[in-house]
């Protein structure tokens, strides 16, 4: 084993010492020894930590995350951590995707807000059909939903999306998404009706039959985007 002081291990790892301090209170990362003096040692499995939570923190993880990370780390079996890391990535990709998508239409609808008030005011004060008061006539897609809520709502559909067993398209061109016997309809619904109230241009339908249950998505062809982003694409 090589010992490390803290002040060497916050050098080759880029960490300040009251950060390695703080990792060690929660339980991230432990000192292997300490010198009769009380001054932390860390080995080379410690560095080796410290290097997995750097590429955690820089691929976007939150320190729950990488809390939850570690704890499936024991140094010596890959596999386990590799794979929950992969799903976090994998996840992190659609969420962005999907505000990628939204941040778009959103800069779309600004420039289309421009033009509109780039148009001759009324003769006179603000009034209700003035360009300040009133939206251009093309709304286009647009969500309200609040960008605090949004992570809250993407697990929502994550945690009900889990249970899709077929993507498919329907004659009219909605996507259908088939869904397991373990699905909690009453959830699918709550969302579905949440989603529709910020969202208006989707139109979902719940569909019940001999297949079982399944979620019809439609949605104009500008927002075939956010349609992919959040629910997939067939097969």
């Amino acid at each position: 084993m090589t010992p490390h002081t803290i002040g060497e291990v916050a050098d080759r790892t880029g960490f300040s010492a009251s950060a390695l301090r703080y990792y060690e209170g929660i339980g991230l990362v432990q000192p292997a020894s300490r010198t009769a003096a009380g001054y932390r040692v860390y080995d080379d499995q410690a560095l080796m930590r410290l290097a997995f939570i750097a590429r955690a923190k820089q691929l976007g993880c939150t320190l729950e995350e990488i809390i939850d990370l570690v704890s499936i780390w024991d140094g010596s079996h890959c596999g386990p951590v590799q794979r929950r890391f992969h799903a976090m990535v994998t996840d992190k990709i659609r969420e962005n995707k999907t505000r990628i998508t939204e941040l778009d239409e959103f800069s779309r609808q600004l420039t289309r807000a421009a033009a509109h008030l780039r148009t001759a005011p009324v003769d006179g004060p603000c009034e209700s059909s003035c360009a300040c008061l009133t939206t251009p006539s093309d709304p286009g897609i647009a969500c309200t939903l609040d960008a605090g809520a949004m992570p809250g709502r993407l697990d929502d559909w994550r945690a009900l999306l889990d249970h899709a067993v077929d993507r498919t398209r329907t004659t009219s061109g909605a996507l259908r998404i088939e869904l397991d016997e373990h699905i909690d309809a009453a959830q699918l619904a709550r969302v579905v009706a949440a989603e529709q109230e910020c969202c208006t241009f989707f139109a979902f339908a719940i569909t019940i039959d001999q297949r079982g249950i399944a979620l019809e998505v439609t949605a104009p062809p500008d927002a075939q985007a956010i349609v992919t982003a959040l629910f997939g694409q067939p097969a």
